[in-house]
């Protein structure tokens, strides 16, 4: 199979090799047969003389992969960003968090554990096994949630914070590993969009949910808050039980596909970009990885998503409370731009996957996280700026997916996959404290710091993808060249 950025149709996957050099990023295709792990001779055979339906296999693995890594993923946004409908229903008068900074302070020192631990723990996942892993990290940080419902301060919300984020911290990096690991480079972001359009729409609902669980505080002397923490906290842990029944380990572990299924899944991918199995890790690669500067290209790109897609999940409320609606029109007014970036995210990315191209989408996705935060900070009108929210939520929620996507689809191995989705996402943690941070209590209702700071990051967006893409396009050129030089298939980078 040669390894274009594009094809009407591509022969059935054979078995092969990518050869890549010490940086990771020179991928020669070669017919070599893959003698590793389950691709063994007995698994060739049944690979060889099985009537698989390439079809009916992805969605078989789609149907195991998405919904549960969706829904957990859900929750984790869910008891990270329910800090502000917990405000809005009393946290800050009963634990002063409305004095100087305090709940600048809490929402940030979540994001501290949450970066410092990223690559440690996507290193760790392969080793320890992805469904024990992600299933010990869903009930501990579900403890610290339900826990969060009995603090007697603002010093231990603080504290259990913190937690929240060191817990958190090896989830959501190690569930895009797994995904960008199961499936073709120019799959990879419609499943990331569904992922990650189940989040978003359950986000969008969750502060109405979080109102309703906050009325048991008018039966009870236990406050509003404290409900949404502990039921939230709760149903956390559940999950958890669930995930270490049913979560999937990585294609070369799975157990809920047969042996012919998964030979043909590895072979797959190898002809796609050549690592359907892991390389071995040393610190001295993961050196060279962090080394290569397109890595903090994407990770530039991706503080500039999260910076705004943070923002609104922290401060949607406040920011339409402050417009002057009531409490419980607040809250039901949080979900519509949810539900808008649901079916954003879902259109970018089926065109970006059936194009086969990120830089212009996420160009595009920039430009409206930009119209959108001049519209809701500069604005006068209630209704204007409500718009500005749905343009901004729009544009963010759909770049995230998006950008994931472009660095997954332009990095070759596993390990500077791990190495590449750890760093991203750490960076995505970034974006949370300057969301904490620009979007200040002092500058409501208009944020302004906060607005000239997402317009700002989106037009360091545009400039890294011209940089970035012209990059690219030459290293494709030089490629190719070499291609008809010698007839030997090179890896091409996806622009």
């Amino acid at each position: 199979m040669t390894a274009t950025q594009g094809t009407a149709e591509e022969p059935k996957p054979k078995t092969v090799n990518i050869s890549i050099d010490e940086k990771g990023d020179e991928g020669t295709v070669q017919d070599n047969e893959v003698e590793k792990g389950v691709a063994d001779e007995d698994a060739d055979r049944d690979h060889e003389g099985a009537d698989i339906d390439e079809r009916r296999l992805l969605r078989k693995i789609d149907r195991r992969i998405l919904p549960l890594l969706g829904a957990l993923y859900a929750l984790s946004l869910v008891d990270r960003s329910n800090l502000s409908v917990a405000r809005v229903v009393g946290l800050d008068v009963d634990l002063g968090l409305s004095i100087g900074a305090r709940y600048s302070i809490v929402s940030f020192v979540y994001f501290v554990p949450y970066i410092l631990l990223q690559l440690p723990c996507n290193l760790l996942v392969r080793r320890l096994g992805a469904q024990r892993w992600l299933a010990a990290c869903v009930v501990a940080w579900g403890a610290v949630q339900l826990a969060m419902g009995f603090v007697p301060n603002w010093v231990c919300l603080a504290v259990l914070r913190a937690l929240l984020g060191a817990f958190e911290a090896g989830f959501f990096c190690s569930l895009v590993f797994i995904i960008t690991t199961w499936y073709k480079r120019h799959e990879v972001q419609t499943r990331l969009g569904v992922f990650y359009l189940t989040s978003v729409f359950v986000a969008g609902f969750s502060p109405i949910f979080a109102y309703a669980v906050s009325l048991l505080g008018t039966i009870s002397t236990f406050p509003a808050w404290a409900y949404i923490f502990v039921i939230e906290g709760a149903i956390t842990i559940i999950f958890g039980a669930v995930a270490w029944l049913c979560v999937p380990d990585f294609p070369d572990r799975n157990t809920f596909l047969t042996r012919a299924e998964t030979a043909y899944v590895l072979a797959r991918i190898e002809a796609d970009r050549g690592d359907a199995l892991p390389d071995a890790l040393s610190w001295a690669k993961v050196r060279s990885h962090l080394l290569d500067w397109k890595l903090w290209a994407y990770g530039l790109m991706y503080i500039a998503a999260t910076t705004p897609a943070y923002s609104v999940g922290f401060f949607m409320p406040v920011i339409l409370r402050s417009m002057g609606w009531s409490v419980s029109k607040t809250l039901l007014l949080s979900a519509p731009p949810y539900i808008a970036a649901a079916a954003v995210i879902v259109v970018f990315s089926y065109m970006s996957d059936r194009t086969r191209h990120r830089a212009g989408f996420i160009a595009v996705q920039a430009l409206i996280t930009a119209a959108g935060a001049a519209t809701t900070g500069y604005a006068h009108q209630p209704g204007v700026r409500y718009f500005g929210l749905f343009l901004t939520n729009c544009g963010a929620s759909s770049a995230i997916p998006g950008i994931l996507a472009y660095s997954a689809n332009n990095v070759v191995s596993q390990s500077k996959r791990a190495v590449t989705t750890a760093i991203i996402i750490s960076c995505g943690g970034i974006g949370g404290i300057m969301a904490t941070t620009v979007f200040r209590q002092q500058d409501a209702p208009v944020y302004h710091p906060g607005t000239i700071t997402t317009i700002a990051c989106q037009v360091m967006t545009l400039g890294l993808l011209g940089v970035l893409t012209v990059h690219l396009w030459v290293q494709n050129a030089r490629r190719r060249r070499l291609t008809e030089q010698d007839g030997v298939a090179r890896f091409l980078y996806t622009l």
